[in-house]
């Protein structure tokens, strides 16, 4: 049976070509958001009141469903090829029974995805973003979620970039849109003894 749930964690793109340090798409902050990442995923599983949703990018091992605009840089160092070790989310994030995992075809976890469709049904109207990159896909689907009439807030902490520097000149920008920003402590203090078992 279907649970009524206002609150939806989206996790994007925590996967091993984007985060394991070596590998040739990895975005040079995402291993150490995992930490923090984990954290945020538990206390969200523990207050058995936010939807979760992993996010993902996979693409045949042609290119032949990427960006036109990527395709080159695709063929000179593919990643998150469909079947892949690379496109499997890291371990220490992986789905649990019951949530929902959504594969992108593009940077915005909405564009061309049931993932819309899976919130309003749920009666989902506000979001907490984490995951990478922050110049790509994050801020694309904060741009559709708040477009969405989505009520989104970015864990900073949560999010990486190539550089600090990136990662705060697109937050700063998300939040001159409507988004807001927390730290993950910051979050966790404003929700503690309302989404929060007693015991956290």
């Amino acid at each position: 049976m279907m649970i009524q749930k206002d609150t939806a964690l989206l996790i994007i793109d925590m996967q091993q070509d984007f985060v394991r340090e070596g590998t040739p798409l990895c975005v040079a902050g995402a291993a150490a958001t995992v930490p923090v990442i984990a954290s945020l995923l538990a206390d969200c599983r523990n207050s058995g009141r936010i939807a979760i949703f992993h996010i993902v990018r996979e693409y045949e091992p042609d290119g032949t469903d990427l960006e036109r605009c990527r395709l080159e840089a695709f063929h000179r160092v593919p990643g998150a090829i469909r079947g892949t070790a690379g496109a499997e989310i890291v371990p220490e994030l992986q789905p649990h029974p019951g949530e929902t995992v959504i594969v992108k075809p593009r940077y915005s976890a909405f564009f061309q995805t049931k993932l819309d469709l899976c919130l309003r049904r749920l009666g989902v109207d506000s979001l907490l973003i984490a995951g990478t990159q922050y110049p790509n896909c994050i801020r694309a689907t904060v741009t559709d979620a708040l477009s969405l009439d989505y009520q989104v807030t970015v864990i900073s902490d949560c999010c990486s970039a190539r550089t600090p520097e990136i990662a705060e000149a697109n937050l700063t920008d998300m939040r001159n849109l409507g988004a807001r920003g927390l730290t993950f402590a910051e979050w966790r203090l404003e929700i503690s003894g309302h989404l929060l078992p007693s015991s956290c």
